[in-house]
Order: C-alpha cells, then sequence, then structure tokens
C-alpha cells in the first residue's frame, strides 16, 4: 500500500459524497482521475487489502429488522456452517470469535417481522441453534483509522 492507497482510503472514512458522479468528486479533492481511483480500489479489494468498500445502511430507519445472533458451532462443522449461513442474503458480517460462540453475524431484513423466519431457516439448514441478540440501544461511535 502506498501514499495514495492510504490517501485514498483516509478520504473515504471521511465519508461519501452523494451526487452524480462521487467516485468523480473524491479523486478530484485527491488531485487524481476518477479511473486512477476506481482502479485502485479494485486492487485493494482484488489483494485483500479492503475486504468490503459501499454503504452502510441503518435498516431500522428503513423501516427493515436488524440483529446480532450467535452460534456455537463444533470445530468439524465450523467451514460447512459458515458457508451455510453466509449464502443467506440477509447476513453480513460474519465473523468467528473464540468463544463458546464461535460464530457471530448480523441478520439485516426489509421488515422486522422477517426476523424470525430466518434466524428458523438458518436453523433448520445448519441443524445448530442461532441466537438472537436483538439491540436495546443504539450508540453511535464515530471511528476512523488514520492510515
Amino acid at each position: 500500500m502506498d501514499d495514495l492507497d492510504r490517501a485514498i482510503l483516509n478520504r473515504l472514512q471521511e465519508g461519501f459524497p452523494i451526487c452524480e458522479r462521487p467516485y468523480a468528486r473524491v479523486a478530484e479533492q485527491l488531485g487524481i482521475g476518477e479511473a486512477e481511483l476506481l482502479h485502485r480500489l479494485e486492487a485493494m479489494l482484488a489483494h485483500n487489502r479492503l475486504t468490503r468498500f459501499g454503504p452502510m445502511y441503518n435498516a431500522g430507519r428503513m423501516g427493515g429488522g436488524l440483529t446480532l445472533c450467535a452460534m456455537s458451532i463444533s470445530d468439524s462443522d465450523f467451514e460447512r456452517v459458515a458457508r451455510q449461513v453466509n449464502e443467506f442474503p440477509e447476513v453480513a458480517h460474519n465473523y468467528a470469535r473464540d468463544h463458546r460462540l464461535n460464530m457471530w453475524f448480523v441478520i439485516a431484513t426489509e421488515t422486522p417481522g422477517r426476523i424470525p423466519e430466518v434466524l428458523g431457516r438458518i436453523e433448520l439448514i445448519t441443524g445448530y441453534r442461532v441466537y438472537n441478540m436483538p439491540k436495546k440501544e443504539e450508540f453511535f461511535v464515530g471511528l476512523k483509522f488514520e492510515l
């Protein structure tokens, strides 16, 4: 990662412009062309310097449902269950943890009422219980990693 890649990531952590050509606007702010910005983002994704680049929506404000889930999966079954869970389009942010509850993920649905349906389908397909941990209160923590 060179200085320009760092500058791109630092700039994008500050927000993404809502306009007709947001990449062009960010590129202009960085003093580069839009094509170079896009190329560098694609390269960072391809080389796993970035694992994800995209918006984060507030599902609750949009009328949807959002919940944190955890599962306790045997080591021998972990990869299979991870693949099955990750096939659900409602699942995001699936992580392995060093804990009895060793698989954690977020479910986002179009409506809050769909959460139990998705949890039930995951349990049926995987054969493991899903622990649903809906939020009680939301806190905003501004987080930026200066690179």
